[in-house]
């Protein structure tokens, strides 16, 4: 008996204790087009590292092209690397969920079809059950029905290194497709002006 109640108050003190400095963790949203939602959290204090890819599909380690398809049933999505002693993973969904309409169940802005669909992957049961609960507010906040999956994460498969930083590498015709993709102005439309 005494070994179960010290097997079981190590293990609360083990979850009990702080992150660390330096320790990262992982997301996993798709949020349509992965340059955009890279650059969003690359802006937040805390993310580590952003990597767009694909999830969410059938085809083992599938490209730009089998993806733009639409029939491999993988969206486009970022993995984020975050170090939890600077940022919450609730920070994270918050900042996922006023990055996207999750009204829109056919693709995000000008990107439609499949691969553009809304959803959060997470992994492990405790981000899913905050990422259920946050889709739950973001229901009643908007008074409409929201498109947006939440499921486990099976495997995530990075993009090619041209995807990787496009809004850096290649920021005059990013800015140029983010602006004429109406992005910006459906989010304001949708969650009121940034602050």
């Amino acid at each position: 008996m005494w070994h179960r109640l010290l097997a079981a108050l190590t293990l609360a003190a083990i979850l009990a204790v702080p992150a660390r400095a330096g320790d990262t963790k992982t997301a996993v949203f798709a949020g349509g087009c992965f340059w955009c939602m890279e650059e969003a959290f690359e802006k937040v204090d805390g993310v580590v590292e952003t990597i767009s890819g694909y999830t969410g599909g059938e085809k083992v380690n599938p490209t730009y092209n089998d993806v733009s398809w639409g029939n491999t049933g993988h969206y486009e999505a970022v993995e984020v690397k975050y170090d939890p002693a600077k940022v919450t993973y609730e920070k994270l969904l918050d900042i996922f969920w006023h990055n996207i309409d999750p009204t829109d169940r056919g693709g995000q802005f000008c990107d439609r079809g499949m691969p553009y669909r809304t959803g959060v992957f997470a992994v492990d049961d405790a981000q899913l059950k905050l990422a259920e609960k946050t889709k739950a507010d973001v229901a009643t906040k908007l008074g409409k029905t929201i498109y947006t999956d939440v499921k486990p994460l099976t495997k995530f498969w990075p993009a090619e290194d041209y995807h990787q930083d496009y809004y850096k590498t290649n920021s005059g015709k990013y800015g140029y497709y983010k602006w004429a993709c109406g992005r910006a102005q459906r989010l304001e439309q949708l969650w009121g002006p940034k602050s």
